[in-house]
């Protein structure tokens, strides 16, 4: 048998929800349910204890429509899931009732309005971002370090004396900004070459933690022979 079960709410504990349950209860509901609770919190005891005892072919009644969704949109993915359910709605002040083909109708336009809304703020909030773009604003978390201080690091990283951590301790950040600074178009403009000395070699600076990214390792020839147990000497 199918049975009317009423929702009442009311913001705080010094409300008075009489007004509610007398109307719900003369709307010819079996029993009503009362949150004592503001529209903005998550959780209702009793609306979720109400949701839980419908079965299907039962309605859930409410004195407004305000009482039950903290916004339109939450207000329509309840009365669609009490729909998926077999569970019916209604509305005494407005006089809804999705158990009627007129009642349906008017719950489907507050559907199509409120995915009007939606699409509404997603292409201002689109338009926003774009025109910030446009204007060089990047949203985001913003860098410690300037634009300068980002030349430095990757100056100082590419002379290969100093470590990461090291230039993180000279900037005052830590490793990891670093190592974030080094990658955002942080490369200095190349320079002229030095010219140096006819007969000199460049030396190498190595250092002290790791070889810098991308950097070949020449190895070292000595003079003295070397023992290889797959090498014969003398033979060619």
């Amino acid at each position: 048998m199918a049975h009317l079960l009423g929702y009442a709410r009311v913001s705080t504990t010094e409300q008075n929800p009489d007004l509610q349950v007398d109307e719900l209860t003369g709307a010819g509901c079996w029993k009503v349910w009362t949150d004592h609770a503001p529209v903005v919190l998550d959780r209702r005891p009793q609306l979720e204890a109400v949701l839980e005892q419908l079965r299907p072919g039962d309605t859930l009644v409410v004195w407004r429509l305000d009482r039950l969704g903290r916004s339109l949109r939450h207000l329509i993915e309840v009365v669609t899931g009490l729909d998926e359910r077999g569970v019916g709605f209604r509305s005494l002040r407005e006089s809804i009732d999705t158990t009627t083909a007129g009642g349906r109708l008017v719950f489907h336009l507050f559907g199509a309005l409120a995915q009007f809304e939606r699409e509404i703020i997603r292409d201002r909030t689109v338009a926003g971002l774009t025109a910030a773009r446009a204007r060089g604003r990047v949203g985001g978390r913003p860098y410690k370090l300037s634009v300068e201080q980002r030349r430095q690091a990757r100056k100082m990283y590419d002379a290969l004396e100093l470590t990461v951590e090291q230039i993180g301790a000279v900037l005052g950040v830590s490793r990891t900004s670093i190592y974030r600074a080094l990658g955002k178009g942080t490369r200095p403009a190349p320079s002229a070459p030095s010219s140096s000395t006819p007969g000199s070699q460049p030396q190498l600076r190595a250092r002290a933690a790791s070889p810098a990214r991308g950097a070949v390792v020449q190895p070292t020839l000595s003079a003295a022979p070397c023992w290889h147990p797959h090498v014969v000497v003398g033979r060619r």
